[in-house]
């Protein structure tokens, strides 16, 4: 019998074709997924260099970042794509292209599957325990909550994974996350992950593949543990992962491109082969106090840079490196706030209740909780956003899009949206957002924009606010 393995070493280790000393591994890839943003290039190189791609069967591909969520006007794909600027015209239209040249299942703006591509993998059943997962997008990282081993890659990467389904990998060190306690009353996935972050630092997690565990984990839906695992990669991981249990298989069971029958319980007893075994060791750990845990907001130009809602920005006193002094000095004035004061109360211009952090039925179901009977406060927009056609359709067969609309909020059509700013959906310059999605950089939401990360129920609170709220004082008891 050999040594205990963690959860990434088995997965590791199942895919990993040959290791030749001093140089990065050779790792298969399980399923690769595709967007419009990053796959023109690869295409055309497979194409100059008459390659096809290796496994067409386990690619799958989507348009998301592109395509616009404003309705069309007239009821029509091309309705909806005439709110596309060129560029996001032209890009659909080579995805659209590139798959069936190459064989590819796509989704695009016509299918009614279509959506964010870390939204629909999982949704699909696509996305399984165990498996290889890389996409030309950061935020692959969503899909180790089914414990897969799931991380972004470069556009050079995305034409090697075409090409030979394989991928040279280095191999990353692993960190124990360890979350126990229970959640309290308004405080989330999101809260979680952005307490983590903030704990960590945006570096804490550089060279390392983090494994969430623990009683708080374990009490989460899939939902959530996505959110959890989505932004992995913004505390500088190279991915995240939770082990598959119940909550897993039964999230799975059924799905259109989910194992059946036979193939059903075979991989069944596979998947509940990988959990971590006792006395497996980490390379380092780290644990949080879930009940200690308040609803979380950003406040710079980094999602590392957040406090409890009901806390206070940090001076410069708080820091002993002239880098992070500098850094807080920075983002604060781009931001045009001060050290030491407190964001609740902050007037807010923008609210997004979307992304694929934030964009899944679950989290629409958190956010009309509080629009419910209430107002979107006047002088905000508030923009709803599904993360797929499906979730569109589960949040309208249970009237969210009513809960929405009455309270004067904006609903769309699924895709990213503002989370980069597409389309026409951005902040303008000097605007507060309050936003679902993963990143607050300089200009993420639109040039100049302003944005506070928090989860959807402290959206939700701030739309019919007009501030940063403590979600909890909307919150029946």
């Amino acid at each position: 019998m050999g040594s205990p393995l963690t959860l990434f070493q088995k997965v590791w280790n199942e895919h990993l074709v040959t290791q030749q000393p001093g140089a990065p591994g050779i790792l298969y890839i399980d399923l690769h997924l595709v967007h419009e943003v990053t796959s023109p290039q690869a295409f055309s190189s497979l194409r100059s260099r008459g390659l096809v791609v290796r496994r067409p069967d386990r690619t799958i591909a989507t348009v998301d970042h592109g395509v616009p969520t404003l309705p069309s006007k007239d009821g029509t794909v091309e309705g909806r794509l005439a709110w596309a600027d060129d560029l996001c015209r032209k890009q659909i239209a080579q995805l659209e292209d590139n798959a069936k040249t190459f064989g590819i299942r796509a989704f695009g703006p016509s299918s009614s599957n279509n959506g964010i591509v870390h939204v629909i993998a999982p949704e699909l059943g696509f996305t399984q325990p165990g498996m290889t997962i890389v996409c030309g997008d950061s935020h692959t990282s969503t899909h180790g909550a089914f414990g897969a081993l799931a991380f972004g890659i470069g556009t050079s990467e995305v034409e090697h994974v075409l090409a030979s389904q394989c991928l040279l990998q280095h191999q990353p060190k692993t960190m124990k996350v360890r979350i126990e306690g229970k959640l309290a009353k308004g405080v989330t996935a999101k809260d979680i992950i952005l307490a983590l972050i903030a704990k960590i630092g945006v570096g804490g997690g550089i060279g390392y593949v983090l494994e969430y565990c623990g009683s708080a984990i374990r009490a989460l839906s899939m939902e959530e543990r996505m959110t959890i695992c989505n932004m992995s990669i913004e505390a500088g991981a190279r991915a995240g992962m939770i082990a598959p249990d119940e909550v897993t298989y039964d999230y799975i069971k059924g799905r259109e491109f989910a194992p059946k029958g036979a193939e059903w319980d075979k991989a069944l007893a596979y998947w509940k082969s990988l959990p971590t075994d006792a006395g497996a060791t980490y390379d380092r750990s780290v644990t949080l106090d879930a009940a200690s845990l308040e609803p979380m907001v950003t406040f710079g130009t980094n999602p590392g840079m957040g406090i409890p809602v009901n806390g206070r920005i940090p001076t410069t006193a708080a820091f002993t490196d002239e880098s992070q002094k500098t850094g807080l000095e920075k983002s604060l004035t781009y931001m045009g706030l001060d050290a030491g004061s407190s964001l609740l109360g902050h007037p807010i211009n923008v609210v997004f209740i979307g992304s694929c952090t934030n964009g899944r039925l679950s989290d629409l179901q958190e956010a009309a909780s509080i629009m419910r009977g209430r107002k979107v406060a006047a002088g905000v927009r508030a923009l709803v956003v599904p993360g797929s056609q499906q979730v569109k359709r589960q949040a309208e067969a249970q009237g969210l899009d009513k809960v929405f609309k009455e309270a004067g909020a904006e609903w769309r059509e699924a895709g990213c949206s503002m989370c980069i700013a597409m389309n026409g959906d951005q902040i303008a310059p000097g605007e507060y957002a309050v936003s679902t999605s993963n990143r607050n950089f300089e200009g993420r939401q639109g040039k100049g924009g302003r944005t506070f990360l928090a989860s959807p129920l402290t959206a939700a609170a701030a739309a019919v606010t007009g501030c940063v709220t403590d979600v909890r004082t909307l919150m029946e008891s």
